[in-house]
């Protein structure tokens, strides 16, 4: 849907186009006096402007300039007396298109639709293309239980436009699963478009979300359509969303009861048709008790809420997980061995998926051509201590530490004190072995 001026000082004319785009969902000022024209663009925001070339005290070229100065329009020329010459000099001074009366309301109809999705492709052109390159076939990998159940409610809201919330730790997959409701939706052809409330200011976020109106403010220099315009008929994903401003979140809680926005500096309402998923590592509702989290715009977005396990919650998927990302880095070795696989089980990964991503890739840097080995990891839960098995002879009577130091001292023994071959024999790593030599006041 597009916003359109036309300017003709024929009242038919302007009754007959306004019937037709309008009919074709666009949203028409028209007007027989092409003084007015001139105040309506400098005081408001039009996609298209269509005016007549010919007309009284102010020309149709005097619309077009003003049109194109104040920025953000596409211009179509009509006239009666069409030459070559006046089409070569409307188009060169910036008009769109021309056409020439009579003409087919079908072909002006087909014009205006082409005139507004190359304006909308236009806009979206950065940040749509970043989110297409972003595109790729993952999904929420895993087959644990919680990976289930995950996957199971974006099933089910992803065939509606119910606004959905995510919540969990930081790195668990919130905009991942995000990116799944809208590829299983009636969207998927349409824009994904993600934002994080806590990167940008107050003032700045309320232009990226919503948009500004040229010398809205210092440095607005031309219009721009906000994020939500740019979503028009998809998803936008606001992750963060605890970290957005009381200010914000009651403009942004306007704009999801309302369906409509204004631009910064605007006066013009415009529509949108926006899917919401919001995301957030906190307790909303412990920031709503302490004053940080309006209520009502909690219960606006927690119209289906989406639960992310830690990865710690769903350990038996991180085999899965670790080769996935091994294969996104053209790890050349198969799978990984039961040690590397046992390794990461067992430690807490307090960054959870992403911090999983990050160690691989590490390590895969560390090993070189060779095939990951638990060397290649350096892991905090290095710091916990060796367990030693129940089987152990005298360990009731000399405790676990003793009984630990004992199998440090021995390892390094029969390795003859090669730090690398007593880490194997323990089935650890190199630096767990120090920490734990370091624990015990073992000389290295």
């Amino acid at each position: 849907m597009a916003q359109i001026l036309v300017v003709d000082d024929e009242p038919k004319m302007t009754s007959l186009i306004c019937g037709t785009l309008e009919d074709a969902g666009h949203r028409v000022t028209t007007t027989t006096d092409p003084a007015e024209a001139l105040g309506l663009i400098e005081n408001h925001a039009y996609d298209i402007v269509i005016t007549d070339l010919s007309m009284p005290k102010v020309s149709g070229m005097e619309i077009m300039e003003a049109a194109l100065t104040k920025g953000g329009a596409e211009v179509i020329m009509m006239t009666a007396y069409g030459t070559a010459e006046s089409a070569v000099r409307a188009l060169k001074a910036g008009a769109a298109d021309y056409l020439l009366k009579p003409f087919s309301f079908d072909e002006l109809e087909h014009l205006v639709a082409r005139l507004a999705q190359k304006q909308k492709l236009s806009s979206l052109s950065e940040h749509y293309q970043q989110e297409l390159k972003a595109r790729t076939s993952d999904t929420f990998i895993g087959e644990s239980a919680a990976a289930q159940k995950v996957k199971e409610l974006v099933q089910k809201v992803a065939a509606t436009d119910a606004t959905v919330l995510v919540s969990g730790k930081s790195g668990t997959g919130k905009e991942l699963v995000a990116r799944m409701v809208h590829e299983l939706s009636s969207r998927r052809e349409r824009p994904f478009i993600a934002i994080n409330c806590a990167a940008l200011t107050e003032t700045l976020l309320e232009s990226e979300l919503f948009g500004h109106e040229k010398g809205a403010f210092t440095g607005a220099t031309a219009r721009k359509r906000g994020r939500f315009e740019l979503a028009d008929t998809g998803t936008i994903f606001l992750d963060e969303i605890a970290e957005m401003a009381p200010n914000m979140q009651s403009k942004l809680l306007r704009v999801l009861e309302e369906g409509k926005l204004d631009r910064v500096g605007g006066v013009d309402l415009i529509d949108i048709d926006v899917r919401v998923v919001a995301a957030t590592n906190r307790d909303l509702r412990s920031e709503i008790a302490q004053g940080r989290f309006r209520e009502d715009l909690f219960f606006r977005l927690n119209v289906f809420p989406i639960q992310m396990p830690s990865l710690a919650e769903r350990r038996e998927d991180i085999p899965a997980l670790a080769e996935h990302f091994l294969a996104q880095q053209r790890y050349r070795h198969g799978t990984l061995s039961d040690e590397v696989k046992s390794l990461l089980m067992s430690y807490d990964w307090p960054g959870n998926v992403r911090e999983l991503r990050n160690v691989l890739e590490r390590a895969i840097i560390l090993a070189g051509d060779e095939p990951l080995s638990p060397e290649e990891f350096s892991l905090e839960a290095a710091d916990n201590p060796i367990i030693v098995e129940s089987t152990s002879k005298g360990v009731g009577e000399k405790g676990l530490e003793s009984a630990e130091k004992e199998m440090i001292l021995d390892a390094l023994s029969r390795a003859k004190g090669n730090k690398t071959e007593a880490a194997k024999l323990l089935k650890i790593t190199r630096r767990r072995l120090y920490s734990r030599m370091k624990a015990h006041d073992i000389e290295p």
